[in-house]
């Protein structure tokens, strides 16, 4: 398919009337929807006229920006809430508040130095191979260090940091109980 001037021009009047590209297309006849989409953008037709609202179209337009309230978690509507569609009416499903998710297990720094394990605290410029890169503390602090304790050959961690680092499955499944709960 070649586009000729009066194709183009045709492109360019139906663009700037707003229909879609797949409307354009269907119209020229022989060209895709992407040919239309890659075409305009070629031509550095970016702005358009929009089309007039239809009926459908009016029924899913906002209303004019009311006041916002902050709401804390609103029950679920009890009944569905329908939306349109082109000509059909879809039933959109109840929108659940989202679950609080629950704060990953943290091993405080104390229990590990306190632990009967030797962490040598090491520097990044101070780690080997066979040393333990476990994390010690704030890594934005100057005082930020590595364990650097003896670990196996291809292993990141030593024995006590590989126990913490790599759980069984069913240990590290998230909590499913509400946050309120975790807290009591």
């Amino acid at each position: 398919m070649q586009w000729t001037d009066e194709r183009v021009e045709l492109l360019k009047k139906r663009w700037a009337e707003g229909l879609s590209a797949s409307q354009i297309a269907a119209e020229l006849g022989g060209v895709t929807r992407n040919a239309v989409i890659g075409k305009v953008h070629r031509l550095g037709l970016s702005g358009r006229a929009k089309a007039a609202p239809s009926g459908v179209a009016r029924l899913r337009a906002k209303p004019a920006a009311a006041p916002r309230r902050v709401a804390t978690a609103a029950p679920a509507p009890s009944q569905p809430s329908y939306g349109v569609r082109g000509n059909v009416a879809l039933a959109a499903a109840p929108v659940a508040a989202p679950r609080p998710i629950a704060a990953p297990r943290l091993v405080p720094l104390e229990v590990v130095e306190n632990a009967s394990l030797v962490c040598e605290r090491v520097t990044i410029m101070e780690l080997r191979e066979n040393m333990c890169r476990w994390p010690l503390g704030d890594p934005s602090q100057a005082e930020f260090r590595f364990c650097g304790g003896r670990s196996s050959p291809g292993d990141a961690y030593c024995s006590h940091h590989a126990a913490i680092a790599y759980q069984p499955a069913h240990d590290r499944r998230r909590d499913r109980r509400p946050a309120a709960a975790l807290t009591h």
